[in-house]
């Protein structure tokens, strides 16, 4: 390479180098302690929930006169992959889901437009409708939350006490957020027998009208003094239920107290709101996020020192309870990699040492913690933070790091073994491969395009993968040509022995084997080939996955009831599970959420929204091997105790959260018909031995009590429907007539029907209600009763009704062989339906394929990046070819170490095998260039490919076996295990054929024949 001689340089400026490598030290060791500490790198979630309340319409009405305003609106919005939605009576809900393409900053703006366009259309919504409102909040994680339980105390001064520690809590450093869980809010009810207010006369809406008017907020002026301003306040306003019951009114000539013709009683909200208990106790829950950046070692330190003197001050009886704490579980991760990262060094510095010797081996030992020092202060500058990602990245980028300081490190003793001076033999590895090994380093870090740019969800969970083996690679060759030499010149010691030293058996096994693969060129080149065609054709054996199960020892349990059941019923069933969890001895804790999902407390989870029906617990083992246990007694007893309730079981999972592992979706413009063919679906689905748990997102109908109003009678009367559902959901649910101030709660206050009146239907018969005038007639005077039936809950995607089959998967089998075992059967069901209905594949099985499809996308650029480095380096079509013919051979070492260990096929190990291309380019095109120069030095085609392959031997193997060796301690994990598993099969199996392959091409190609005897032993 001409030009600047970096290696040259620096050994021209030694005190400045030495000064610079002291620097780096320091300063990595400063960014090590500053880069944050996180569980999973942030994402962006690329959803938005639109929400709108018409109460009082029926299903139908809601979803034809909102649902379908807001999706046409919403179907305009940029960069929009779907909308799906679902629609209760007087309740839309919608996701706008974007496309994995969307990076955060568009996600950014696009959520802009969304409230733009929606306030633009608001005026075209029926008169009525609350909303619409808009939460794009899916992405805080709040990695710790504290339960607070209480033994003599109230809610609401629980309540009190724990409001109080959520302001000192949100002082604490990196605190974003904090929210509560199961706080139920304060109602004051004014409650009224219907028979005793007839009797009275007493005209319910002008008793509601006084309250209302009395408890008014309005400002009475202000009188301006030569001096001050003086505000006029009026007194009235209600401080208390005993207020309220005070309130007197006329009414047939008399005055009477609200408390003589009514219960005035404060209570908590009814129906109640989502609840939380912890370990079977209801409780109040705290659930605290960190800012984006933060360390949550840090933060997890200063939370449990604030609440350890919080918890000091609090009365004897209430209790804090730490639910989930994310700072304990990076905390392990991070010195459990951090362990796995000492291995590696370890084991890499054991082979540089036995390989090459002391003085050499010291060169590598030095190199890596060097290398690492200067990629710490990078990471931090990129923002990219200490977490399951980057730590896995950072021991894969150590295996291939060494590769440059090796090369450097044994050129550099090969030239002091043929007499070269320190300095002349410290740089000559710069003059001779710094721009191959530049190349190489280039190339390989090609093989990680399709992680950073892969434009999906899973692309941007894994992109840290990309940006630290790139950083570390980049920087390992600026380490290998600046400070390798020096560090040579200082450390290194010319050989005792000069010129070639005598060859081990193993060397001269491999230059005879060479040899004569070289002479049996063909069968050698048919060999390889063959052996490529049968991994290509063992592909599907190889089981396939998305991102597999976390090793955290929590499991999620679903409970959901019939559509239509109340949170009494869900609470009922989450007090039976609480039970079985008390008496399990495998279980630390567990925490129960009523009526709503867990809170995200974990980046990857799959946030449900409030339902009434559904019931979540978050159980904490004592181990993953509890868990396993745990996990198959809780199924037994969810199938055998909760038959009516559709049950899951799941540990929590890792990358983008999907839901249900197994999904199917029908889709449809008529409801009937789609849940028709749902059921057909169902029943493919459960003919599957291996799915469990086979239900529907919605199915059921409800029983539903319809009121039909003679209108002509009602006229009649002077009553209006409008007056009569007024009266009936007074009486019925309660209205809320206005608000009490307290403190820092608004209190409503809600006027309704005595418990025995609201809940008999017979009552509801003889309701009287109240006519212009102060009379009354019984409600069946002018309307009749029915029942009726309607779906209480539809789904719609992208404006077509659609209806999902769900199922688990048991066994360990994973998704993508049930989808493939049941797709005949799916297709043969497609062709007889209707061309305007569909079936798709959801779940797990349809983001993988999305996700593989960003990556697939991504492969051009990586192909056309690779080949242009390649290209430059070796300005020769044949080489190239013969580089490009080498590298897909790793996929022979790929297939038989994921056989042979069972190991799958997933998402990051894809990546590691696009990645493996460009290791296997980089020692391909490093050995060319070898045998250039030795062709350049008069040789012989033949020769110069069994010299150069032959000098070139020793590094490679040792840059390899290197790399294999220290991805062992992250092969046993459950996130990296089957990437490593599969770089280290391919990666030697692909080493081995290059050094024997390649040669044999080469020489092919060129069409030189061997000479009749073996070659001499190398000169180097």
């Amino acid at each position: 390479m001409t030009g600047l001689n970096l290696s040259d340089w620096a050994l021209r400026h030694r005190s400045l180098v030495v000064y610079v490598m002291i620097v780096a030290v320091i300063a990595g060791g400063l960014a090590y302690f500053r880069l944050g500490r996180n569980e999973d790198p942030s994402f962006t979630i690329k959803t938005m929930v639109v929400q709108a309340a018409w109460p009082g319409a029926t299903a139908e009405e809601t979803m034809k006169q909102v649902t379908e305003r807001l999706e046409r609106q919403l179907q305009e919005t940029p960069h929009l992959d779907f909308l799906r939605s679902f629609t209760r009576a007087g309740l839309v809900t919608i996701f706008v889901n974007l496309e994995g393409s969307a990076n955060a900053r568009q996600v950014s703006d696009t959520w802009y437009e969304v409230r733009k366009s929606i306030g633009d259309m608001r005026h075209t919504l029926p008169a009525g409708v609350v909303g619409p409102g808009f939460n794009d909040d899916f992405g805080d994680t709040f990695g710790i939350v504290y339960g607070f339980t209480s033994d003599g105390f109230t809610q609401r001064e629980l309540r009190d006490h724990v409001e109080r520690i959520r302001s000192r809590l949100l002082q604490v450093p990196d605190v974003s957020k904090i929210e509560l869980l199961g706080a139920q809010d304060e109602v004051i009810f004014v409650e009224f027998s219907k028979q005793e207010l007839a009797t009275l006369g007493v005209d319910r809406a002008a008793l509601l009208a006084a309250l209302q008017s009395q408890n008014i907020v309005r400002p009475a002026g202000v009188i301006q003094t030569g001096k001050e301003s003086i505000s006029v306040r009026v007194s009235g306003g209600f401080q208390s239920e005993q207020d309220i019951a005070s309130v007197n009114f006329v009414a047939g000539g008399r005055t009477i107290r609200l408390s003589d013709i009514a219960q005035v009683r404060r209570g908590y909200v009814d129906p109640p709101q989502p609840m939380f208990r912890v370990n079977g106790q209801p409780a109040i829950g705290l659930a605290i996020a960190m800012r984006d950046g933060g360390d949550i070692l840090a933060l997890g330190r200063n939370v449990k020192k604030v609440m350890a003197e919080i918890t000091a001050d609090l009365p004897i009886g209430i209790e804090p309870i730490l639910v989930a704490d994310q700072a304990v579980v990076v905390g392990g991760a991070i010195g459990e990699f951090m362990t796995s990262l000492l291995q590696a060094i370890a084991i890499i510095l054991v082979v540089s040492f036995i390989s090459l010797g002391i003085r050499p081996g010291l060169i590598i030992a030095l190199a890596i913690p060097l290398t690492l020092a200067i990629v710490f202060p990078i990471m931090e500058i990129a923002r990219v933070d200490m977490q399951r990602i980057s730590l896995g990245a950072l021991i894969i980028a150590l295996a291939l790091l060494v590769d440059d300081a090796m090369t450097t490190t044994d050129a550099t003793l090969n030239r002091l073994a043929q007499g070269d001076s320190k300095v002349n033999a410290a740089t000559f590895a710069y003059r001779s491969h710094a721009f191959a090994m530049l190349a190489g380093t280039l190339v390989t870090i090609a093989g990680f395009i399709p992680v950073g740019f892969a434009a999906s969800s899973a692309g941007e969970y894994t992109f840290s993968l990309f940006a630290v083996v790139a950083i570390a690679l980049l920087v390992s060759w600026l380490v290998a040509v600046v400070f390798t030499p020096l560090l040579g010149v200082v450390i290194l010691v010319p050989p005792v022995q000069k010129g070639a030293a005598e060859p081990g058996a193993m060397f001269r096994f491999y230059r005879n084997f060479l040899t004569l693969a070289m002479r049996a060129k063909w069968p050698t080149i048919a060999i390889s080939l063959a052996l490529f065609a049968a991994s290509v054709l063992a592909l599907p054996l190889i089981p396939r996955q998305f991102f597999p199960s976390s090793d955290r020892p929590e499991l999620l349990v679903d409970l959901t009831l019939p559509q239509n059941a109340s949170i009494h019923a869900s609470e009922t069933a989450a007090k039976r599970l609480d039970a079985a969890l008390a008496a399990d001895p495998d279980v630390r804790h567990w925490s129960t959420n009523v009526g709503r999902g867990a809170i995200r407390f974990y980046l990857p989870l799959s946030v449900e929204l409030p339902n009434d029906s559904f019931t979540q617990a978050v159980v904490v083992a004592k181990d993953v091997a509890a868990r396993e246990r745990l996990q198959a007694r809780l199924e037994r007893l969810l199938a055998e105790q909760f038959p009516a309730a559709v049950a899951s079981v799941s540990p929590l999972g890792l990358g983008p959260p999907v839901g249900w592992p197994l999904q199917y979706r029908v889709g449809g413009p008529d409801v009937e018909q789609v849940r028709e063919i749902a059921l057909k679906v169902g029943q493919i689905v459960a003919s599957d031995p291996r799915t469990k748990s086979i239900n529907f997102d919605w199915m059921e109908p409800e029983r539903q009590l319809r009121i039909y109003v003679d209108q002509d009678e009602a006229r009649r009367l002077g009553l209006s429907s409008q007056a009569i559902s007024s009266v009936l959901n007074t009486v019925i649910s309660g209205a809320v007539v206005t608000q009490v101030r307290d403190d820092i709660y608004r209190v409503n206050v809600v006027a309704r029907a005595i418990d025995e009146q609201r809940i008999s239907l017979s009552n509801l018969r003889t309701l009287q209600v109240p006519l212009p005038g102060g009379k009354t007639v019984s409600l069946s005077q002018f309307a009749t009763f029915g029942y009726h039936q309607e779906h209480p809950l539809i789904w719609r995607r992208d404006r077509i009704p659609t209806l999902t089959v769900r199922a688990e998967i048991g066994g360990g089998t994973l998704p993508d062989t049930v989808v493939d075992a049941l797709s005949p059967a799916i297709e043969k069901l497609r062709k007889t339906l209707p061309a305007s209905y569909g079936v798709a594949v959801g779940g797990t099985v349809e983001e993988s394929r999305k996700s593989q499809a960003s990556v697939l996308a991504v492969v051009p650029m990586m192909l056309f990046v690779m080949f242009t480095v390649l290209m430059v380096q070796l300005q020769s079509f044949p080489r190239l070819v013969m580089v490009v013919s080498v590298a897909p051979l790793g996929m022979i070492g790929v297939v038989a170490a994921l056989l042979l260990s069972g190991r799958p096929m997933g998402f990051v190990t894809i990546l590691g095998v696009l990645a493996l291309l460009g290791m296997i380019s980089k020692n391909a095109v490093i050995l060319i260039s070898q045998i250039d120069a030795e062709r350049a030095q008069g040789k012989s085609p033949w020769d110069a490919a069994v010299d150069a392959s032959s000098s070139r031997f020793r590094p490679i193997m040792l840059t390899a076996v290197s790399t294999v060796l220290g991805m062992i301690p992250i092969a046993p994990t459950v996130f990296w295990g089957p990437m490593a598993v599969a770089i280290m099969g391919g990666l030697l199996v692909a080493t081995v054929l290059t050094l024997v392959l390649l040669p044999t091409l080469y020489v092919t190609w060129f069409g030189e024949k061997g000479p009749a005897m073996a070659s001499a032993p190398p000169s180097s």
